[in-house]
């Protein structure tokens, strides 16, 4: 049996190759630090054009726009230091875009002159690196010009207005263009409480504790709900964990319960025990975990 890729996936999976290859290679940009969870622009435009013998245009002119069905997609790293934009053409094209202010620098309105090629730009450099289809800068000199940029939580890029022009390998041929973005205003982030109920069980037939409580979100969310129970019993040292799933939803709380099995061979019994409890759950809107924890001691009865 014969399989054939459509044109669009057989070139996405070819331009996927040749990025992993230019990472392989030092041909492309990262930001440095954390980077947040890279979000859709909702209204945004990007464009370029480049001198005949500039390497990253080919000489040529490239226009994209959420206007015309190009998926552009932009984040910055969580200290406003840098930005990156990812263009997807639905010509099948691909490009990304770094903007980086000097190091411990927040990214904000100016022109940045003396730009390197991001993230290997020395500590007092600004960055800045465009490359895709294939191709990348080694070594890059260039400028920009942030006209107007906000940021959000969690990397979230609001608005983002900037020129630039960049020159490959030591050329006087560069690459000239800009990109606008205006994005809503950020959503909030996941906000998790978790609650341990005073009062739990230790049962008689199999030496297990099980213990309940609540968590509360503020955006729907699946939420796990883990943790450990450690008594003390004479000279006996009972410990077990525990670990459960609930959907949480906004508006009021939501109950889980959880059995903690003894790792030895003394069960748990009637009495005190230390609950550490830990509630975490992945926030939709940013791509990131949020943990609430509580420790609390709760009192046992057998059942």
């Amino acid at each position: 049996m014969n399989l054939t890729l459509p044109g669009r996936v057989l070139a996405r999976a070819t331009a996927t190759l040749a990025l992993a290859l230019a990472m392989a290679t030092g041909t492309t940009g990262l930001l440095t630090g954390t980077e947040a969870h890279a979000l859709p622009v909702t209204e945004g435009s990007f464009a370029f054009s480049g001198d005949e013998g500039d390497y990253i245009s080919g000489g040529r002119s490239y226009a994209y726009s959420t206007a015309s069905q190009d998926r552009l997609s932009i984040s910055a790293d969580t200290a406003n230091n840098a930005v990156r934009l990812w263009v997807d053409g639905a010509n099948g094209d691909w490009w990304s875009l770094d903007l980086a202010a000097p190091a411990g620098k927040v990214l904000t309105p100016g022109t940045y002159t003396g730009a390197t090629r991001h993230p290997f730009n020395e500590p007092n450099e600004p960055g800045l690196d465009l490359g895709g289809n294939g191709r990348g800068c080694n070594r890059l000199t260039g400028t920009f010009t942030v006209s107007a940029v906000e940021f959000g939580p969690q990397g979230y890029v609001k608005k983002l207005d900037a020129s630039f022009e960049q020159h490959c390998e030591g050329a006087a041929p560069a690459a000239r263009g800009e990109v606008h973005i205006e994005n809503p205003a950020p959503p909030a982030e996941l906000g998790l409480d978790l609650g341990i109920a005073l009062d739990g069980t230790a049962s008689s037939l199999n030496g297990k504790a099980t213990v309940h409580g609540t968590v509360s979100c503020n955006k729907p969310v699946q939420v796990t709900v883990a943790g450990d129970v450690t008594q003390v019993k004479k000279r006996d040292l009972i410990r077990g964990s525990f670990a459960t799933s609930v959907a949480c939803t906004p508006g009021s709380p939501v109950a889980w319960t959880g059995t903690a099995v003894p790792t030895g061979a003394v069960p748990f019994q009637r009495g005190d025990v230390e609950v550490e409890g830990r509630a975490t759950a992945t926030d939709p809107d940013y791509d990131q975990p949020v943990t609430a924890g509580e420790t609390v001691a709760v009192r046992l009865t057998r059942v």
